[in-house]
């Protein structure tokens, strides 16, 4: 029998009166602590308050795919063709500084170019480009902004934690699970707790050799799904430098990076994964595994990435000096639930305050061209 997609409907989320209120807060925080890193981040530079260490910004294109079921072929999707495409590679540590201390949470942002618009961004309705912005793991480990309060607290004072020893690794954990102190035991955060846990397991692997998705859930037009951005199997097979040894070097994954596309080509397929049970897909509670036995993921379109060198310091400095948000894209791909909501603001507001401590122009491009000069 075939499967039976949800329909998106507005009232797959909740709503949270104290909402606004909290993502506030979480702004003030977050712009305390890029202004701080600029000091305390050891390279003399506001640092992004996720994803402060990039590996690499890379030229590709996307190919969105013809012929696509109609449950598939949905907004963006909706339309087969060709667009120029920037992916920046980065560790998801909120702290700079080499590989072995930052962990093996790595993401792949991916900027799409030509998307007619509009996009959900108030202020740059008409950019042209669209964004993802996805880690390598099929969960996370916060449901709520209130949530989201302590655990982007603990995470920005890690190190301090972590220094201590296994003194330090047990109070990490216990204000984790009690949400340092503010949770009623009978609400500790243990399904976030046990996702982190499960998320810091995730073994380090070659940046080209991981899949990527988006967390959260997302409309995809009439329905509702999550998106993954997974090695293209031929391509993966080719890679030379599988084995990732952060103990071995200062820096482990963007020498592997650029050698590999200095080397050969390489190629992603964006996978779309469509709810077909809110029950056990559920949109509010991202510690939860969507099962791919109920849908599995459909190969939408092609992210290809030409042989190329990303070897410079100048590469280095594009990247940094681009923005990538969830939200920037259109209506028929809104980020649904309660910390996907939350990142609107926040992203948007930490880009605001890094580009101006950093002195950089906040600009969204018109071309992958426009960032790094003619291919």
């Amino acid at each position: 029998m075939a499967a039976q997609f949800v329909p998106y409907t507005p009232d797959v989320e909740d709503d949270d009166p104290h909402f606004d209120r909290n993502v506030q807060t979480v702004i003030e925080k977050t712009e305390a602590y890029i202004t701080e890193s600029v000091t305390a981040g050891g390279t003399g530079r506001a640092l992004r308050d996720a994803h402060a260490k990039g590996y690499g910004l890379v030229r590709g294109e996307v190919e969105i795919l013809g012929g696509l079921p109609p449950e598939y072929a949905q907004g963006i999707y909706a339309t087969p063709g060709t667009h120029d495409a920037l992916i920046r590679f980065s560790n998801g540590s909120p702290h700079a500084g080499a590989d072995a201390r930052l962990g093996a949470a790595t993401g792949l942002a991916l900027k799409i170019f030509d998307i007619p618009g509009p996009t959900l961004l108030e202020d740059e309705p008409d950019a042209g480009t669209f964004d993802y912005a996805n880690i390598n793991g099929p969960i996370f480990f916060c449901n709520t902004v209130e949530h989201y309060l302590f655990i982007q607290e603990l995470f920005l004072n890690a190190p301090a934690y972590f220094s201590q020893g296994r003194p330090g690794v047990h109070r990490f954990f216990t204000e984790f699970v009690t949400g340092k102190g503010t949770l009623d035991q009978d609400n500790w955060a243990w399904d976030e707790f046990l996702a982190f846990l499960r998320l810091s397991k995730t073994p380090p692997a070659n940046l080209l050799l991981s899949s990527y998705w988006t967390m959260g859930a997302v409309r995809h037009g009439d329905y509702i799904a999550k998106v993954r951005i997974t090695p293209d199997p031929s391509f993966a097979a080719a890679v030379v430098r599988r084995d990732i040894d952060p103990t071995s070097a200062a820096e482990v994954f963007r020498p592997a990076l650029v050698a590999e596309l200095q080397e050969r080509p390489y190629a992603f397929d964006i996978q779309v994964q469509l709810c077909t049970d809110l029950e056990r897909m559920p949109v509010e509670d991202t510690t939860v595994e969507w099962p791919e036995q109920l849908s599995p993921p459909v190969t939408v379109a092609k992210l290809r990435l030409p042989q190329q060198d990303i070897s410079s310091p100048e590469n280095l400095e594009k990247m940094d000096a681009l923005s990538f948000t969830p939200w920037r894209v259109t209506a028929e791909h809104a980020p649904l639930g309660n910390i996907m909501r939350a990142r609107k603001e926040v992203y948007r507001q930490s880009s605001i305050a890094r580009h101006k401590l950093n002195k950089q122009p906040r600009t969204e491009p018109r071309s992958a061209d426009e960032v790094l000069g003619p291919a």
